[in-house]
């Protein structure tokens, strides 16, 4: 590629972005998804990042305006299968998300691992948007943890996403998921083909790269599942968020945890806990104060 390519693509990210679209064609076209949508992923020493680029049936200034708001973002994460709580400080334009991830079961939040997500809109145009979740600490000394989203207009009617999702990883972390994948985890894989058995079926990527690919995956089905959602009016769009999202993981073998119901009852009293929280949060005697100025409160 041009060195002068190259230097547009790094000034303009939205031109960058529309050229993967057209670069990724063949596999947005034909993959095992049955969806334009193509999942990669990979595994260094330290680091473990997944990729997933899809182009969404929905037009930018809808999907743009609903991802720049922070304080979305936690309705979006809650429906992932591990996000137990996610509260957003009402603190701008540094806003953190305080994030709270555990097990595929109901548990109290003191037995869950607290993330504070920083979260940045790094650019918002007329047809591109960037944003940022970047938390340093994790448990088991997993440190640095990215969750990337670029979107961008590719005509009236679609969009063109990124979402990358990628963590550091030390010594602590790499023993407890060797232990994790050889017990419970033994059976779990990913995505990515590696190969073919004798009856030509394929073989899914497994260990640390299935991992993070199933992550990254549900990330990206709770993103397309809170847009899906916004042709609803508000009083459904909780349900219709948490349906689209235990719709499509029953798509995939490779994520399906628990039984709809108990994923449904579940997610429906976490969120009870968090809106319970963000209640709290917003009713504070400074918050209060803050949001009472242009109007007579009592």
């Amino acid at each position: 590629m041009a060195l002068s390519m190259l230097s547009a693509y790094a000034q303009d990210p939205a031109m960058a972005l529309r050229a993967m679209h057209q670069q990724l064609a063949p596999q947005l076209a034909s993959n095992p998804f049955q969806r334009p949508l193509h999942l990669q992923s990979q595994q260094t020493e330290e680091r473990l990042q997944g990729d997933i680029y899809a182009v969404l049936d929905q037009p930018f200034s809808l999907v743009g305006a609903a991802l720049q708001d922070g304080n979305n973002w936690c309705d979006i994460l809650i429906l992932h299968l591990n996000v137990k709580r996610c509260l957003a400080s009402s603190d701008q334009p540094e806003q953190v998300l305080n994030i709270h991830i555990g097990r595929k079961i109901e548990q109290p939040l003191a037995e869950a691992a607290l993330f504070q997500f920083d979260y940045r809109a790094v650019s918002a145009t007329a047809d591109y948007l960037k944003v940022q979740l970047n938390a340093d600490e994790g448990p088991l000394g997993t440190s640095l943890y990215n969750i990337d989203l670029q979107v961008v207009a590719l005509d009236a009617e679609r969009s063109f996403l990124h979402l990358s999702y990628s963590y550091t990883y030390g010594l602590a972390a790499n023993l407890a998921m060797r232990g994790y994948l050889t017990s419970l985890g033994r059976d779990k894989r990913g995505f990515s083909v590696t190969g073919h058995n004798e009856n030509d079926k394929p073989i899914y990527i497994d260990g640390m790269r299935g991992v993070i690919e199933r992550n990254t995956m549900r990330y990206y089905l709770a993103v397309e599942a809170y847009l899906s959602a916004l042709g609803t009016p508000p009083a459904g769009q909780l349900e219709q968020r948490l349906a689209h999202w235990q719709s499509a993981v029953e798509h995939y073998p490779q994520l399906r945890e628990l039984e709809p119901e108990e994923y449904l009852s579940m997610k429906r009293e976490e969120i009870r806990r968090q809106e319970s929280a963000q209640s709290r949060l917003y009713n504070t005697p400074k918050t209060r104060s803050l949001n009472c100025q242009a109007a007579a409160c009592q």
